[in-house]
């Protein structure tokens, strides 16, 4: 009897069956006569370095091989709960759907090359079974290039066929691009989407799912010591993977969940949900109207929501596309009657195009400037900005700015950072963007943008400390977008007004937040200041005797000391102690920071994809009345700080 030829298929953030060009090109295979390989085994580790792994420990007594994942700069778990749990959904997921294609999955934890390495070795002793080759699919990302290389050389140590696909889960193929050198990639963002527009006649169609697979081998590799892991149930593999990050909190009385609030992010990862989820937005007219609700704080559908799925892989930019293409054709009879079905390209889902290109430039800006992603200075290479930062690199006290403006100089930068962490700035927008994103793994893009200006610009804090924040909350993390968007609004990146681009928190809250809706609703202490309504925190804010009632509720360190024991404000570090004081008057504003559109993206690492981009917005006048506002020219959604959403 001939041995088995085993081919591996190692994933990583490629977890679907459908349009996924390895198990398109297995499935291809083994309809030949002649295959190369007679099973699959397809793997996914869960890679030591960007998730903790010590809770999959055989013996909780003993220690861990790896080093704890942590980021570099602040020490936060690279890998918060939110996404822990929803990566473990997805691989669930695609468990399933592989098993009713006559497949499975293995699941392993470690460092890839090193668990592949023992993987082959258990092969090698097995007398009925070989490894025919190994298939991965090729990202961007400086840990990511490393490990597909450190792959490469143990497979081709072994003697075994080695293969790297580049996965087509993007809007542009990379074989579509109108330029062949990461170099050539242009550092504007409207050069490049110039370069490939139209963008509704961009995708290549879809690869048709495989309608079965090879089955696996009859022998699988155990998991290497120490570690074991629950392959058959699931509340076990998800208990192990959340007990260190759980047990380890970054932040010591973080506020607890407000009462009368709902996520805006209740989804569960895997293909099937994303499927669902697009199908809903499409039955909703939410596509149609995404362009007008993108900007939104609060709910379900002012957003897509895709950037968790497009970060994992578990569905592809073509695909939503296509199924755009379905809805504008007037091709679905399930969306008949739907505002805008059968009328072709609409101003919203045109919108939502423009949002995954987003996507892919900022992948491609990975590729092309590579490391200088993770670095201070960005893609700019700027080292003019001295950031104050706790690692060494600028001064560890607080400062105040020189001009009343400030109020940082009791406190020392790393209470600073806890505050902006805990969602006690006393910025209200700010605060409630925080403790949403803490709670659920979620906030707006609209609020993103402002949590990166205000530490970056306002703070003047490292902005690495911010996207490793990010890193740690965000449900649909994205290291492309997430980085590259901290950078942009940073002013290093490849936002070509650089330091000019400020957000006026304050204003951007008169803007887009007019009642005050999304501010009580995250900060619950701020209740008191509005009527009440039936769903516990009201939208009309009571006024103060001087007509400007909402701006006490957009930074309540306005409100007199004479009414805030009434209010419940006494004691509320944020209204006593703000890290930061903005002048901003309804109708006119005086001196401090400009306010003004962007783009700033993660939807959709969130920014998983989307990013910001922009006209507008003033620097305002130097002690002066005014108070620009511009035109806000944000457009985006597909994730994803995030910055994705």
């Amino acid at each position: 009897m001939s041995p088995q030829r085993v081919l591996v298929y190692l994933l990583r953030r490629d977890l679907r069956v459908a349009d996924n060009p390895i198990f398109h090109e297995i499935s291809k295979l083994a309809e030949q006569s002649e295959r190369p390989f007679t099973h699959v085994l397809p793997m996914y580790i869960f890679p030591a370095h960007q998730i903790e792994i010590s809770g999959f420990l055989s013996d909780p007594s003993s220690k861990s091989p790896y080093p704890e994942a942590r980021s570099e700069v602040s020490g936060f778990w690279r890998c918060g709960p939110h996404r822990a749990k929803f990566i473990c959904e997805s691989i669930w997921d695609l468990k399933r759907d592989l098993e009713s294609k006559g497949s499975g999955l293995a699941i392993r934890a470690g460092n890839l090359a090193k668990t592949l390495k023992d993987v082959l070795k258990q092969f090698e002793e097995q007398k009925d079974s070989e490894v025919a080759g190994v298939w991965i699919t090729d990202e961007e990302g400086v840990e990511e290039k490393r490990e597909l290389r450190e792959v490469r050389n143990v497979s081709e140590k072994a003697g075994v066929d080695f293969r790297s696909w580049v996965d087509e889960k993007y809007l542009v193929d990379d074989r579509d691009l109108p330029f062949d050198k990461p170099s050539d990639l242009p550092d504007v963002f409207t050069s490049y989407r110039k370069s490939v527009e139209p963008l509704r006649d961009a995708p290549r169609k879809e690869l048709k799912p495989p309608k079965s697979l090879p089955p696996l081998p009859e022998f699988i590799p155990s998991q290497p010591a120490p570690f074991s892991i629950p392959e058959n149930d699931y509340n076990a593999l998800e208990a192990a993977v959340l007990k260190p990050i759980k047990d380890n909190p970054p932040i010591t009385n973080p506020a607890s969940y407000p009462t009368n609030v709902e996520s805006a992010h209740p989804f569960s990862g895997g293909s099937s949900e994303a499927h669902k989820r697009i199908q809903h937005l499409l039955a909703t007219a939410s596509m149609t109207h995404y362009k007008d609700t993108r900007n939104g704080l609060l709910g379900l559908d002012f957003s897509t929501k895709l950037s968790a799925w497009l970060a994992l892989g578990c569905i592809t930019a073509r695909q939503i596309h296509w199924r755009l293409i379905d809805f504008e054709d007037g091709r679905s009879d399930q969306y008949k009657g739907v505002e805008g079905y059968g009328k072709g390209e609409n101003k919203g889902t045109a919108a939502v195009r423009f949002e995954l290109l987003w996507r892919d430039y900022m992948r491609l800006c990975t590729r092309k400037f590579s490391h200088r992603l993770f670095r201070l200075e960005g893609f700019r290479n700027d080292t003019s900005h001295h950031w104050r930062t706790p690692d060494g690199h600028g001064p560890t006290k607080a400062w105040n700015n020189g001009n009343g403006n400030g109020n940082l100089d009791h406190e020392d930068l790393s209470a600073t950072i806890g505050r902006f962490q805990r969602g006690e700035t006393g910025i209200s927008l700010i605060d409630a963007s925080q403790r949403e994103l803490y709670l659920t793994g979620y906030t707006s893009n609209r609020a993103r943008q402002n949590v990166a200006s205000f530490l970056a610009k306002h703070l003047n804090i490292n902005w690495i400390i911010g996207a490793e924040w990010y890193e740690y909350c965000l449900v649909d993390y994205d290291v492309s977008s997430n980085w590259g968007n901290w950078q942009y609004v940073a002013g290093v990146g490849n936002d070509p007004r650089g330091e000019a681009r400020v957000f006026n928190p304050v204003k951007q809250s008169s803007d887009y937040d007019p009642k005050g809706e999304y501010c009580v609703a995250w900060v619950e202490e701020l209740r008191g200041m509005v009527d009440s309504k039936s769903n516990g925190h009201g939208n009309k804010p009571k006024e103060n005797g001087e007509g400007e009632g909402i701006l006490e509720v957009y930074q309540p360190w306005l409100v007199k000391e004479d009414r805030r024991e009434g209010l419940g404000l006494n004691g509320r570090v944020g209204v006593e102690h703000p890290l930061k004081k903005i002048d901003f008057r309804l109708g006119r504003g005086k001196g401090g920071g400009g306010g003004g559109g962007g783009r700033y993206g993660g939807s959709s690492r969130g920014w998983s994809g989307n990013g910001w981009r922009g006209r507008g917005g003033g620097r305002g006048g130097r002690g002066g009345n005014r108070e620009r506002g511009g035109r806000s020219d944000r457009r985006g959604d597909m994730n994803g700080p995030g910055l994705p959403e």
